[in-house]
C-alpha cells in the first residue's frame, strides 16, 4: 500500500514538474518573440532613416583636386553617414537608366549631357524635413555644385513617425507582458514546489539544515530552467525560420547575431527565473511550522 502510495506520489511529482518546465516555456517563448519583433521593428527605423540618399551633381570642368577637396568636405560633416560617387559615364551605362530610356542616348546628342555626382547617404539622426532642407540649402551655395536632388523626406518622415509609434506601442506591451509573465511563472513555480512541501517537511523534521533542503531543489529548478530556455529557444527558431522560408515576398526575418543574443536571453532569463522563485518558494515551505503545511 505504502508502496503504491510512493509510486503515485513520484507519478505526480513529475507530471508537475514536466508541466511547470512546458508551462515555462511558452511564456519564454512568448516573451522572446515579443521582444524580437520590437527589437526588429526598432531595427527597421533605423534602416529607414539611414536609406536617404541625396545626390550632389557637380560641375564638368572641376578639377580632380577640386573633387577630392568636395568628398573631404562632404566626409567631414555631420549630416553625412556615407559618400559614393559616380561619373557621368557610368550613369549614361547604367542598365536602370538604359530601360528607363528605352534609346541610346548617343542617338539623339551628340554629348553625355549627365554630370558626375556624389551620393551623400544621411546619418539617421539628420532624417527630418528641416533638418535636410537646411542641409540642402548649404549645399547648393558650395562652389562647383550645379544641382542637388533631394528624395520625398516627408514619405519617410512621416513613415518614420507611424514606426516610431508602433515601436512605443511594442514596448508597453513587452512591459505589460513582462509583469504578466512573472505572475504567471511564479505562480507556476510555486505550484511545483507545492507539490513537494511534505517532502520538505519530512527533510526538516529528520533534521536537515536549510540549505541541505533547498540545494537538490534549486539545482533541479536549474535544470528546469535550462530546458525551459532551451525549449523556447528552439519553438522561437522554428517558426522565425518556418515564417522566413514561406514568406510569398523576400522579407530578411532572421538575423542571425540578434537571435542568437534572443536565445541566450531566454536561457539565462530562464535559469534566473526558475532558481530565484524556487528559492522563495522553498525558503516559504522551510520556514513553515508542521501544522501549518498540512493545512496550505
Amino acid at each position: 500500500m505504502g508502496s503504491n502510495s510512493d509510486r503515485r506520489i513520484r507519478r505526480k511529482v513529475r507530471r508537475s514538474y514536466l508541466i511547470s518546465t512546458i508551462s515555462i516555456a511558452l511564456v519564454l517563448f512568448i516573451l522572446g518573440a515579443v521582444s524580437y519583433v520590437t527589437l526588429s521593428a526598432v531595427k527597421a527605423v533605423e534602416a529607414l532613416r539611414e536609406r536617404v540618399v541625396i545626390s550632389v551633381e557637380i560641375a564638368d570642368n572641376l578639377t580632380k583636386e577640386q573633387k577630392q577637396s568636395l568628398l573631404r568636405d562632404f566626409r567631414h560633416r555631420d549630416e553625412v553617414a556615407h559618400v559614393g560617387y559616380t561619373t557621368k559615364d557610368e550613369k549614361i551605362n547604367d542598365e536602370e537608366f538604359r530601360r528607363q530610356f528605352e534609346l541610346d542616348i548617343y542617338d539623339i546628342l551628340d554629348e553625355n549631357p549627365l554630370r558626375d555626382s556624389f551620393e551623400l547617404t544621411l546619418s539617421a539622426e539628420s532624417v527630418d524635413v528641416e533638418a535636410v532642407q537646411s542641409f540642402v540649402e548649404e549645399l547648393e551655395y558650395i562652389e562647383g555644385v550645379e544641382y542637388v536632388s533631394v528624395p520625398p523626406v516627408e514619405v519617410v518622415d512621416n513613415m518614420h513617425s507611424t514606426l516610431s509609434t508602433i515601436v512605443i506601442s511594442l514596448f508597453v506591451f513587452l512591459g505589460v507582458l513582462l509583469v504578466i509573465t512573472m505572475l504567471l511563472l511564479n505562480n507556476t513555480i510555486r505550484l511545483a514546489i507545492f507539490a513537494k512541501r511534505y517532502l520538505i517537511n519530512t527533510m526538516k523534521l529528520v533534521g536537515a539544515t536549510k540549505w541541505y533542503i533547498m540545494r537538490p531543489l534549486l539545482g533541479s529548478a536549474l535544470w528546469q530552467g535550462l530546458w525551459a530556455g532551451l525549449i523556447a529557444s528552439a519553438l522561437f527558431l522554428g517558426i522565425v525560420y518556418g515564417a522566413q522560408h514561406t514568406m510569398p515576398v523576400n522579407i530578411e526575418l532572421l538575423d542571425y547575431q540578434q537571435a542568437a543574443i534572443m536565445i541566450g536571453a531566454m536561457v539565462v532569463i530562464g535559469i534566473l527565473i526558475t532558481v530565484v522563485f524556487s528559492a522563495l518558494a522553498v525558503n516559504k515551505f522551510v520556514n513553515m511550522k508542521t501544522n501549518k503545511i498540512h493545512l496550505y
